[in-house]
């Protein structure tokens, strides 16, 4: 009989022990948070890996991207249309240069049919222009001859690089400087000035000038003539 009541005994003692440490495990504890960083790698052991964000894998950020600006363009210089150096006057067809400084091809007149003394045509046209008045040669070429004649007074022949025409000047007042037979001429240069020599009038100075088809003996005095006009004016 005595043995009931320490089995009882026992069993409340049992009770109340268990029941005391399943208190204790079912009690909360509060961890703290472990920064991943602080954790020391144990030899053998892999190291524990960071938790990914969504954060963590999105793109970068507005701040931290660089933006390489576009080199700017370098300017443009302005183009500069050159003007145009004005021509001389010449007909658009032969290329001659009128041979009268200051003269137009509106102030020739055609005089190359006109009669002269002893029966003869004209053959050439007169161009009007104040004594002393520059006469330049109307194309390339070389001087062929320089002439003193009676109805021609002080004059020159040039012929042309391809020895075809023959231009004739007359009734000059003098030569240029430095010109002599068979120097290179260019288009333009002063050859003479516009004078009265000859047969021409001291009251009408002006420059007679002729333009002759050579032919094959290339003589200077000597060669079928065609009329200047349309040649210096075009038309």
């Amino acid at each position: 009989m005595r043995v009931m009541p320490l089995i009882a005994v026992g069993l409340v003692v049992g009770i109340g022990t268990g029941w005391w440490l399943f208190g204790q495990r079912g009690a909360a504890v509060d961890i703290a948070p472990v920064d991943p960083a602080s954790v020391i790698a144990v030899p053998g052991e892999p190291a524990p890996s960071p938790s990914v964000t969504p954060e963590a894998v999105s793109g970068p950020s507005r701040s931290s991207l660089q933006v390489t600006a576009a080199a700017p363009a370098l300017p443009v210089a302005p183009v500069v249309a050159t003007p145009a150096t004005a021509p001389a006057p010449a007909s658009a067809s032969s290329g001659l240069l009128l041979p009268v400084q200051g003269i137009s091809p509106s102030q020739l007149q055609d005089t190359f049919t006109d009669a002269r003394s002893e029966g003869r045509v004209h053959d050439a046209i007169d161009i009007m222009a104040a004594e002393g008045t520059p006469v330049l040669a109307v194309a390339d070429g070389h001087v062929e001859k320089l002439f003193d004649s009676d109805k021609g007074g002080l004059t020159m022949y040039q012929f042309d690089p391809d020895g075809v025409h023959c231009y004739y000047y007359a009734h000059l007042q003098r030569y240029a400087d430095g010109l002599a037979e068979k120097k290179q001429i260019k288009r333009g240069e002063v050859i003479g000035y516009v004078g009265s020599t000859g047969n021409a009038s001291p009251q009408a100075p002006h420059l007679h000038f002729e333009v002759h088809v050579l032919g094959p003996e290339k003589q200077w005095w000597k060669g079928d003539s065609i009329n200047p006009y349309p040649l210096l004016t075009g038309h």
